[in-house]
């Protein structure tokens, strides 16, 4: 009988993991009879009692499991190394704010038996703030423009995994790994679903402006190349035409010697200029600078605290 393993990241859910572990058990139980099945919670160091709750429902169910990580790893990291230490056939991901409709892993998993080895959701629509959703359709759209690879717009990570791909992930060996370029880009035999994203159930999510910030900027600086061409293309375009206007105004003084004044103004303007467009690209090639440097450093993805339920054999 194939197992197919369930993760879900959780930061501060304590009002939404109890029920979502029900719904998820009773799909197998009414739709997925023919399937084992574990749940594993990679808790992000949740300061409420989200861990409570995990460890109350992991000491009636053996087949829930939890990692407790020893602090808050990131929105990327955590999940990623969760999907690691699944021992499923398949993996599906999954958030804890009923966002993700449980409902689809019955979906996910008679695609996965067709043949496809990534079978993923794909928002078309999303019940929560429009105008974010909307941002985030620009942002695909100009991400896919300059990027070398296809990305996937609207896709979070929810969807199945297959062992084979899971295996890939393993062997990248990546401290700062972001799954939805992966997926679009080692992905092989992929399926795509379409959704609408559901409201949050309860709670309040922990994205915030830094966060969507940090997403967009380690998809530009991993899939992308056009910061640094542009910072290239641009300087040398100041350059050629500050070049230009120094020389007008060499001839023009040379013309005019007594009666032509070079001015402040003109001066000062020039200056801000060309300082606006250094800080900007300085801090462009920063970001990129400082996604090779977390890659060298090599750090580990998370640390655990605690393990529970992994020691049992099934």
């Amino acid at each position: 009988m194939k197992k197919v393993s369930i993760l879900i990241p959780t930061y501060n859910e304590e009002d939404n993991v109890a029920l979502l572990v029900q719904t998820i058990i009773d799909l197998f139980v009414k739709k997925l009879s023919d399937y084992r099945y574990e749940v594993v919670f990679i808790d992000n160091d949740s300061s409420d009692g989200t861990r409570e709750i995990i460890r109350e429902i992991c000491s009636h169910n053996s087949s829930v499991k939890a990692i407790f990580n020893v602090k808050n790893f990131g929105q990327f990291n955590s999940p990623y190394y969760g999907l690691l230490q699944t021992t499923g056939d398949c993996v599906v991901l999954l958030c804890a704010d009923f966002q993700d409709p449980v409902g689809m892993i019955e979906d996910f998993v008679r695609e996965w038996e067709k043949g496809y080895k990534i079978v993923i959701g794909k928002k078309t629509s999303s019940r929560e703030n429009k105008i974010m959703y909307f941002i985030r359709t620009i942002y695909y759209k100009m991400i896919n423009h300059m990027s070398e690879v296809e990305q996937i717009e609207h896709f979070t990570g929810f969807g199945l995994y297959d062992r084979e791909f899971i295996e890939v992930l393993r062997k990248l060996d990546d401290p700062t790994p972001f799954l939805r370029g992966i997926v679009a880009e080692l992905g092989w035999k992929r399926k795509e679903i379409p959704y609408e994203q559901q409201r949050r159930r309860a709670g309040k999510t922990s994205n915030n402006f830094y966060k969507l910030y940090d997403a967009a900027m380690l998809s530009f600086t991993s899939y992308t190349k056009v910061g640094l061409r542009l910072a290239t293309f641009i300087g040398f375009g100041v350059a050629g035409v500050s070049f230009l206007i120094g020389v007008f105004y060499f001839v023009v003084k040379l013309i005019h010697w007594d009666n032509y004044s070079l001015g402040t103004a003109s001066i000062a303007i020039g200056l801000f200029f060309l300082g606006a467009v250094q800080l900007i690209f300085i801090g462009l090639i920063g970001e990129y600078i400082l996604s090779l440097n977390q890659r060298v450093m090599n750090r580990p993805l998370v640390i655990e605290e605690e393990r529970i339920n992994f020691e049992l054999v099934e």
